[in-house]
């Protein structure tokens, strides 16, 4: 089979796993021959990396499915792959609903990408949805940044929330070992990536599965061990984690955090829920008391840290009192941002079946209090860096003005600068902040910070 020019396309919705699958899975199509094509109706061989989290990502798949489901009535040789999150939980209804599909695979086959599609090439429409160990990481993904990377650490997640679909889809928790994760680290490192954002889908459970007892009884693999044994990877400048699971997020981890001079000033740690009686409901393991605990104990440590979370806003049964204890949560506690979302029933899951779901209306209108509320407190919190000098990563340029950079403070606040992406690609560089909006900043460069890579 010859690949000479032939071009691949990927679209990836979700989280940051998804991006991260997505990133190995160019990787393989690259090592294949295959070359990357900006404009799907150019490509080969088109790949959705889905995302089942609400069913609006869910919706907007089967959209893109079928205008390339035509194509490929003109374009027989059209390979048309579904992976991810959707994948895994339709399988071979998928099939029935999108004939034209050649392969549906889930999230645990991302690194079989080659195998399977090798299958396809000899005339077969295949379907990976078993669940599988996931082979360790040995292809080399195409990354889409030059100065951050993702690094899975854990796949999978044991949690049993009642309203989320992703331990069906994406199986249980598998750990990879600390040499292979601090292997890949340092080939980032002796390629210029100046930071790295290890990966999780509950990253505070990484080690549980790996053998080793420690003399006290505790898992000799934890996150808390993991930072400290991959700190000091030459070149690495900042290391981050996500996501986090309140009830497993400890002071020794916050310690660690403080201690260690790469790992940014940034947790995102989510909550759902500002009431127990809801939280119990959704099967969250934690109490909002035991919530508030974890962040002034950051804050103790870590005066200045910045604090994202996730909330879910419209859960079945919530009433307005309930809601109201959502606010109150988001209130006291002030994070510098907050991804939320109305409660959306998916399938498998225990919430969805529930008879007291909620109106869309209610929903909608919950959700535009909580914005409002968020997008003042962002504001607020913003205030702080009036003035600062801040160190910003810097990323890439300013789409909408060429003349200025941008990057992320260790805080992960986006900053933009004037200055030459060509000359400080990749630096970091020292910021006098000079404006303040809710989500970003703008300041004045101070002075580059020249890294030697030892």
């Amino acid at each position: 089979m010859t690949t000479s020019r032939r071009h691949y396309h990927i679209t990836t919705f979700g989280c940051q796993m998804n991006k991260a699958d997505s990133e190995r899975m160019a990787g393989i199509l690259e090592d294949m021959g295959f070359e990357w094509s900006e404009d799907p109706n150019q490509a080969d061989v088109i790949l959705y990396n889905t995302c089942t989290i609400r069913d609006n990502a869910e919706q907007k798949v089967y959209s893109y499915l079928g205008r390339q489901a035509k194509r490929k009535h003109e374009q027989p040789d059209l390979t048309l792959i579904v992976a991810g999150c959707v994948a895994q939980q339709e399988g071979e209804a998928l099939l029935r609903r999108v004939p034209e599909l050649d392969l549906v695979m889930g999230p645990q086959h991302a690194n079989r990408l080659q195998d399977l599609l090798q299958q396809v090439f000899d005339g077969n429409q295949v379907v990976a949805t078993e669940p599988i160990h996931i082979i360790e990481d040995i292809t080399k993904p195409r990354r889409d940044s030059k100065v951050t990377a993702w690094v899975n650490v854990i796949y999978g997640c044991n949690e049993r929330c009642t309203y989320c679909v992703v331990p069906n889809v994406r199986g249980v928790e598998q750990s990879r070992t600390p040499e292979a994760i601090r292997s890949e680290m340092e080939e980032l490192g002796r390629q210029g990536y100046k930071e790295v954002t290890l990966l999780g889908q509950n990253i505070d459970a990484y080690g549980r599965d790996l053998p080793g007892v420690t003399p006290e009884g505790r898992h000799q693999h934890t996150l808390t061990d993991l930072l400290y044994y991959v700190h000091d990877v030459p070149g690495v400048e900042r290391i981050r984690f996500a996501t986090s699971h309140p009830r497993y997020f400890t002071e020794r981890l916050i310690r660690a955090c403080a201690e260690l001079p790469k790992v940014c000033e940034h947790f995102h740690i989510p909550f759902q829920s500002g009431d127990n009686e809801v939280l119990k409901r959704m099967a969250r393991g934690y109490t909002h008391e035991k919530y508030r605990r974890i962040i002034k104990t950051i804050r103790e440590y870590m005066p200045d840290a910045a604090i994202s979370a996730d909330a879910i806003v419209g859960f079945p049964g919530e009433t307005e009192e309930q809601f109201e204890n959502t606010l109150k949560l988001v209130e006291d506690i002030g994070f510098d941002q907050l991804n939320t979302a109305a409660y959306s029933p998916r399938p498998g899951t225990p919430a969805a079946v529930w008879e007291n779901q909620l109106s869309e209306e209610v929903k909608s209108d919950r959700l535009h209090r909580l914005n409002h509320l968020v997008a003042t407190i962002a504001a607020e919190r913003s205030q702080r860096y009036m003035g600062r000098l801040e160190e910003v990563l810097v990323e890439d340029q300013n789409p909408k003005d060429k003349t200025q950079v941008m990057g992320r403070t260790r805080t992960n606040r986006l900053t933009f600068f004037t200055g030459d992406i060509n000359e400080l690609k990749g630096k970091l560089v020292k910021v006098r902040i000079s404006e303040v909006r809710a989500f970003s900043l703008t300041g004045e460069p101070v002075e580059v910070r020249e890294v030697v890579s030892v």
